[in-house]
């Protein structure tokens, strides 16, 4: 079994065939904020015309009622992936009266708690469970902190793949193997995507409407009257001030084994956390959240890359992993590019492809406690200070250049890109590969540059410019509006969500009560 990343590529280019390498596939889900016309969060529900949030299949919300996701279905071409996104956009464009889509990660203006309504799912207990879900996120994290927006890129490797690359292991733990030394890959590697798309370097400052300091004590500089900022930041979104928080950063999960991180994640579900404890499961009848332990469910732990699997409805994630592995994985770690009408470029979408197919080819030790720390302050380096000049980073114990480093790894990747293109009959995987090694020698073409120099230079604030470049997407998608036929089939799919949860409601047999306690009992 080959050991050496070039014996792999090697190993992977003598078996290589079309149906392999394009039997790999995408999906992306992308979030996105339904705003006014003056930037603030859109206060009305879900549209009806986009069908029900709980039961469609690729227009849902996440956290808020404003907060739309749109998850494409499974596609083995990036561009077909792409292809759907766009349509579901143009669908949503006309179907949300007016209101527009807010193109950034970090959200616009807010006006407190109350004006941040919680996402509704219907009367069934699993939608139900769903909005207690929501409370629960409230009252551990605080609302703002649920209206950061990202965009999720799902891939898979055919097993074909896993049967040439694949560890020397039983066949029915091969692919898990191979997902998780992926996985590790990505986390020593992934902060080169917060340099090449990072894009959320600014912030308002009604972000911290409940911090006496107004998000100063984090460091942030005042941009002007209504936007914080870091000089060199990349990603505000995936700092401290974004998802994170003291309960989970115990966890410290290093994914080295497909049981350590179902354990890891099951305990966490069921240990008590006293902090939340004081919150109370309840008030009256009124649940505050859906337990008081470290996580209320698993989609809780709050990470920059999951191992996932399809489940089963009413299975839990981890029991779905535990029993039948590693299916794909989902990269959670991108921003919302504001300058791209879908949130990311086909040049982003390509170079993803590659980045994860060199993770999946490179050798993966496990990550012992040094090298997580290691990987762990990488990230958190780029994502604060990633366009500062000349900055290092650690790598074995040893600084390096970020830039050194980066343009190191890209050219180990151009031989993967070569494989894709061949296989697809293009070249859109090396020009990706030359795309973004032009961001590594020139700082200003990266996404946070753009941003941080269009605010500086063009006279606008940062509500005017975003609510401009949203106005610009919107002229877009209306110019290229979507077909009769896939309108009628959209709306007959948003139809078909309507019936779903009406019948979701009235099957119920339990009270939420007893089927909370079910399934918070259920075995993993």
């Amino acid at each position: 079994m080959a050991t050496d990343y070039q014996d792999r590529l090697e190993l992977l280019r003598s078996h290589a065939n079309n149906s392999m390498l394009r039997g790999i596939c995408h999906g992306i889900e992308r979030e996105c904020l339904r705003v006014t016309s003056d930037g603030r969060l859109a206060k009305t529900s879900h549209n009806e015309s986009l069908g029900r949030a709980l039961t469609h299949p690729y227009i849902t919300t996440d956290y808020s009622e404003a907060l739309l996701e749109f998850i494409t279905p499974v596609h083995c071409r990036v561009d077909d992936t792409l292809t759907f996104l766009q349509q579901l956009h143009q669908f949503t464009w006309q179907n949300i009266d007016g209101e527009l889509l807010w193109p950034g990660s970090m959200p616009p203006l807010l006006e407190g708690d109350e004006n941040i309504p919680i996402a509704q799912y219907g009367s069934s207990n699993i939608g139900t469970m769903k909005s207690v879900y929501r409370e629960g996120l409230w009252h551990r994290y605080g609302k703002p902190m649920q209206t950061i927006a990202g965009i999720h890129y799902n891939f898979s490797l055919p097993e074909a793949f896993w049967d040439v690359i694949g560890e020397d292991v039983e066949d029915a733990d091969r692919v898990s193997v191979g997902y998780f030394g992926m996985i590790r890959n990505f986390r020593r590697y992934s902060w080169l995507l917060m340099y090449l798309f990072g894009a959320s370097p600014v912030v308002h400052r009604s972000f911290f409407a409940d911090d006496a300091e107004g998000g100063e004590k984090s460091g942030l500089e005042a941009l002007d009257d209504d936007a914080l900022y870091l000089p060199y930041a990349t990603s505000l979104r995936m700092s401290d001030m974004g998802y994170s928080n003291d309960a989970q950063s115990s966890l410290s999960i290093c994914y080295n084994t497909l049981d350590e991180y179902v354990d890891c994640l099951t305990k966490a579900i069921r240990t008590p956390y006293p902090p939340y404890e004081a919150i109370g499961l309840k008030s009256g009848d009124k649940y505050l959240q859906l337990n008081t332990n470290v996580l209320q469910i698993e989609n809780e732990y709050y990470s920059n890359i999951r191992p996932k699997r399809v489940t089963r409805s009413g299975e839990k994630p981890v029991t779905a992993l535990r029993n039948e592995g590693v299916e794909y994985i989902e990269v959670r770690c991108l921003d919302i590019n504001p300058f791209e009408p879908l949130g990311l470029s086909e040049q982003d979408a390509h170079f993803l492809d590659v980045f994860l197919l060199y993770c999946a080819l490179q050798p993966s030790k496990p990550i012992l406690e040094a090298e997580c720390m290691e990987i762990t302050g990488n990230f958190k380096r780029v994502v604060l200070e990633g366009r500062r000049p000349d900055l290092e980073l650690q790598n074995a114990g040893q600084m390096l250049s970020m830039k050194k480093w980066g343009t190191q790894l890209l050219e180990e990747m151009l031989p993967i890109a070569q494989l894709l293109d061949e296989a697809n009959e293009r070249s859109l995987f090396a020009d990706s590969i030359h795309g973004e090694q032009a961001k590594l020698e020139d700082v200003s073409l990266t996404p946070s540059a753009k941003v941080l120099s269009a605010l500086q230079s063009g006279g606008m604030g940062y509500l005017e410019f975003m609510l401009s470049l949203s106005k610009q997407h919107a002229d877009i998608t209306y110019s290229e509006k979507l077909s009769a036929e896939r309108t009628s089939y959209f709306e007959e799919v948003a139809g078909r969500s309507i019936e779903d949860q009406l019948v979701r409601e009235s099957s119920d047999d339990r009270s939420f009560d007893e089927f909370l306690k079910g399934y918070m009992a259920s075995e993993v």
